[in-house]
């Protein structure tokens, strides 16, 4: 039986991209989303993957979602938290709303969907969970005190929480994506987006697919002795 792979985010951008790649791997892959319904049925139609409706900052809503997944499909042994917001805007500008709900969905949806998943794939002892962060987490970037935070969190849960899974077979890696081409990348200014290309050394944006391909190393059986890593997928932008 196929391992089933959960993917937050997963219908659009990057956690399609994930999607495909983890298909194509021969994993039974679900996807999350919260609210766009038809780009939610556009994807199940065009890769075969089942999507589920669920916020993931909502604690309760990802109990009920990872149980109803493992009911319907079959136990969860894969997660990618791959699900994030932005709300950019300079501090003083910057309201608390904003603030709560990037670090409610970017960095809250982490821990619980781990708090879903993370009992059964230390009793099956063997589980992998991929985070999504951000070269901005490790960087930092102007007008975006809350996603650096939140992404730079996402870091630190990462391994704090590859420390408990390591004896029991589950692994909990980071992937830090430089600037993709995506829906969220597009809608930067022309001239800011020109300025953000000049300072990526291979003189590109990133696309979603080498974002994915480094989370299916990740999540396979090849990767057991990776955990608690942050693989930065940037072009080179930043090097640490």
């Amino acid at each position: 039986m196929a391992r089933v792979a959960i993917v937050t985010g997963g219908t659009r951008g990057i956690g399609r991209a994930i999607c495909e790649a983890l298909t194509a791997d021969g994993l039974t892959v679900v996807a999350n989303f919260a609210g766009n319904e038809e780009a939610a049925r556009l994807f199940s139609e065009e890769t075969g993957c089942r999507a589920y409706k669920w916020d993931v900052g909502d604690h309760e809503a990802c109990l009920d979602g990872c149980e109803r997944v493992t009911r319907e499909i079959g136990p969860v042994e894969i997660v990618v938290n791959n699900a994030g917001i932005t709300r950019d805007a300079t501090l003083h500008k910057m309201t608390f709303d904003d603030w709560n709900e990037v670090m409610r969905i970017n960095l809250g949806g982490c821990f619980n969907m781990a708090k879903a998943c993370f009992p059964g794939m230390r009793e099956r002892r063997w589980g992998r969970i991929v985070n999504i962060g951000s070269i901005n987490g490790q960087a930092g970037q102007y007008g975006q005190v809350n996603y650096a935070a939140a992404k730079s969190g996402i870091h630190g849960f990462t391994k704090a929480l590859a420390q408990e899974g390591a004896r029991v077979g589950v692994t909990v890696n980071a992937i830090a994506p430089g600037y993709i081409d995506t829906d969220m990348v597009a809608a930067v200014p022309e001239t800011v987006l020109e300025k953000i290309v000049a300072g990526i050394p291979v003189g590109r944006l990133g696309q979603a697919h080498e974002i994915a391909r480094g989370v299916s190393f990740l999540v396979s059986e090849d990767a057991g002795f990776i955990t608690g890593s942050t693989l930065s997928i940037n072009g080179g932008q930043h090097m640490y």
